[in-house]
């Protein structure tokens, strides 16, 4: 692990340790030239100025052990560390653990807090928890929540559990994620599961919509009615069975149920009255996690909701 870059850093030859075996050459650098900007990054591989064993590789290159790795010089704004974020946030995001242990932290992501910095934002839950264990020199992101999606989400401590927890996601039964949502209308108790393949395409402002297509990737979700406020909305359990892009938030809507508050998918006018009744979120929250561990254990966890979303389901029930 090398030390971060200074303003204008020399050559920098790294040589890959056998746990970034298998890691893309990207994805590798973004981990050890910590804050260097991703597009920077991203520059030097196009342009060919990032060579292992002395040769040209892509961007999509998978590393081995005792790679040695060639960094050109990198000309730097004057920011060796990245600014310290504030304290409450940090303090907000401690008190938001709901599970650690030596290789994994799992908290209960506030809504409106992004999980990674980007799109116009300079910190997110990764770089607030880097600042918080500093020496943890291996903390990712497991899998991604949206900004406005509250509940569960896991970060890696280690290498290791990083590879372990990526492989049991791609087993599409292996790990159990379960979302609550309030959608408009009475969802149907026969309706238990949607099957949309769903498209992704980036707008021209650089945003990420999906639609149902059929052109593009299979994807299921199931459904359950957890309890109904009369006609005008239901709380659901949606359990992705396969993890696409925003798979809830447009199933839902290909359903005829939109979640409240979703400014992308959503219905405006059932959002308005959600939030006129205090609801000023979008309804959606990580609830419940089941996640198979390396010593073979299961680790369950449960993530309460916030108090506007407790006090909407009051009002809803007046």
């Amino acid at each position: 692990m090398t030390t971060p870059p200074s303003p204008t850093s020399g050559v920098q030859l790294l040589e890959v340790a056998p746990e970034y075996a298998g890691q893309r050459i990207d994805n590798f650098l973004r981990t050890q030239l910590k804050g260097v900007p991703k597009t920077l990054i991203y520059r030097i591989l196009r342009k060919g100025e990032v060579r292992v064993n002395k040769g040209r590789i892509k961007p999509e290159y998978k590393l081995q052990a005792g790679d040695i790795v060639r960094v050109p010089p990198l000309r730097l704004a004057e920011r060796d560390e990245p600014a310290p974020l504030a304290q409450g946030l940090l303090e907000r995001l401690e008190a938001a653990i709901v599970y650690e242990d030596k290789a994994l932290i799992v908290i209960n992501k506030p809504a409106g807090i992004a999980v990674h910095g980007g799109s116009g934002l300079n910190y997110g839950v990764i770089e607030a928890f880097r600042q918080l264990r500093p020496d943890a020199k291996d903390l990712e992101l497991v899998h991604r929540l949206d900004r406005d999606t509250s509940g569960l989400l896991m970060i890696a401590k280690k290498r290791s559990m990083l590879r372990h927890l990526h492989e049991a996601l791609r087993n599409e039964h292996a790990v159990d994620k379960r979302y609550h949502a309030l959608v408009r209308g009475s969802w149907p108790a026969a309706k238990k599961q949607v099957r949309a393949p769903l498209l992704k395409s980036n707008l021209r402002s650089g945003e990420r919509m999906v639609e149902v297509n059929v052109e593009g990737k299979d994807a299921l979700t199931e459904f359950k009615v957890l309890r109904r406020f009369g006609d005008f909305a239901t709380l659901v359990e949606a359990r992705p069975i396969t993890g696409r892009t925003h798979q809830i938030r447009v199933h839902a809507k290909h359903a005829g149920h939109a979640i409240a508050g979703d400014p992308k998918y959503g219905d405006d006018e059932f959002s308005r009255e959600i939030r006129g009744l205090g609801g000023k979120r979008l309804f959606l929250h990580s609830a419940q996690l089941f996640v198979p561990m390396p010593d073979g254990s299961t680790l369950e966890l449960v993530a309460e909701v916030d108090d506007i979303w407790r006090a909407t389901l009051e009002r809803l029930d007046a």
